[in-house]
C-alpha cells in the first residue's frame, strides 16, 4: 500500500490481493474470496471489471480508514451483513443489525414455495418474524395478503417495522411470546397459514458452528435445549389448533435432524397431510401440515 502524490488529491493505492490475504488468515479460502469481492465492490465502490482484472483500489484517506474499519470488524468475526447493515432475501434488501437473526438462503426456498402456493387474500401469521423478511416477502409476493407478524424481541420488531415501511408492506407487527396465553384470532375466522422459522439448533451443536454466528447472532433466536428440541413446534402446533381457520396450514422450517419427529408430533396433534420437504441440497428443510 502506497501513497500516490501524482494527482492534485492524494490517494492511497490498495491491492485487492492484500485484502484477500489479510482475510485469508482467519477465513477459508473461499470465504475470504467472497468477502473480498463484497468489501471491494459493494462497500468500497470498485467496479466488477476492475476487480476481476486485478487492479488496485485508489482510496481517499476517509475511504482507506473505512476499509480498515471493515477489515478489523471482519477480523473479529462480525458478520458482513451487520457491517453492511442489510442483507438480500427473496430479491429484497432487508435492514439487519446485531440482535436480529440474519436471514438464511434456505428460508428463501420455504417462502418461494408459499408465494407459489398461497391464494390471493391469504391471512398469514408469521411467528418469530425477526427482521420481518418472511412476513414482508409474503406481503409483497402474495396478492392482497393479510399478514400479522409476532416476535418476542422489541429490537427485532423495530427493525421489522423499518423494513415494512421501506416496502410499504401491510404487515401488522405484534410483541408476543408464543408461550403466553393466546387471545382470539384476528382476523375473525382464523388464519389461513401460520409460518415460522423458530429456534431449532440444539445447544450441543454450538461446537460445530462458525464464530460469526455463535459470537454475534442472538442465541434466543437460534438455540433450544437438548432435552426438548421440539418445544417450539409443540407450542406452534397448539397455537395452530386454536388460531388456524378450518383447513388452514402450517409451514415450519426445521432442524434437518428432526424431520420425522416433527411429523410425528404434528400428526399426534391431529394435523393431516403432514409432509417433510427437502431443500436444494436434499436436506430436510421444512414441514407442511393441514389443520
Amino acid at each position: 500500500m502506497i501513497t500516490d502524490t501524482t494527482t492534485s488529491t492524494a490517494t492511497i493505492s490498495c491491492s485487492t490481493q492484500e485484502v484477500r490475504r489479510r482475510l485469508g488468515t482467519i477465513y477459508s479460502r473461499g470465504e475470504a474470496a467472497a468477502l473480498t469481492r463484497v468489501v471491494c465492490c459493494e462497500m468500497m465502490g470498485m467496479s466488477q471489471s476492475h476487480y476481476y482484472a486485478g487492479e488496485d483500489m485508489n482510496l481517499t484517506d476517509s475511504q482507506y480508514a473505512r476499509l480498515q474499519e471493515i477489515l478489523e470488524r471482519l477480523e473479529r468475526y462480525e458478520p458482513i451483513q451487520y457491517i453492511q447493515g442489510y442483507t438480500t432475501f427473496c430479491g429484497l434488501d432487508f435492514l439487519v443489525r446485531p440482535g436480529v437473526l440474519i436471514p438464511r438462503p434456505e428460508t428463501e426456498e420455504l417462502v418461494q414455495s408459499m408465494k407459489e402456493e398461497l391464494p390471493r387474500g391469504s391471512r398469514i401469521l408469521d411467528i418469530g418474524t425477526g427482521c420481518g423478511c418472511v412476513a414482508i416477502s409474503l406481503a409483497v409476493g402474495v396478492q392482497e395478503a393479510q399478514v400479522t407478524a409476532w416476535d418476542v424481541s422489541s429490537d427485532a420488531l423495530a427493525v421489522a417495522f423499518d423494513n415494512s415501511r421501506g416496502y410499504a408492506a401491510d404487515v401488522r407487527l405484534e410483541l408476543r411470546d408464543v408461550f403466553d396465553e393466546l387471545y382470539p384470532a384476528d382476523p375473525i375466522g382464523g388464519y389461513d397459514v401460520i409460518v415460522s422459522n423458530p429456534p431449532y439448533v440444539r445447544l450441543s451443536e454450538q461446537s460445530s458452528m462458525e464464530r460469526n454466528v455463535l459470537d454475534w447472532e442472538p442465541h434466543e433466536a437460534l438455540f433450544v435445549p437438548d432435552d426438548d428440541p421440539l418445544k417450539y413446534y409443540r407450542r406452534i402446533g397448539e397455537i395452530g389448533r386454536d388460531l388456524l381457520a378450518p383447513h388452514g396450514c402450517l409451514y415450519l422450517e426445521i432442524n434437518q435432524a428432526f424431520g420425522g419427529e416433527v411429523v410425528q408430533l404434528l400428526a399426534g396433534q391431529g394435523y393431516r397431510w403432514v409432509k417433510v420437504h427437502p431443500d436444494w441440497a436434499g436436506l430436510d428443510r421444512y414441514v407442511t401440515a393441514m389443520k
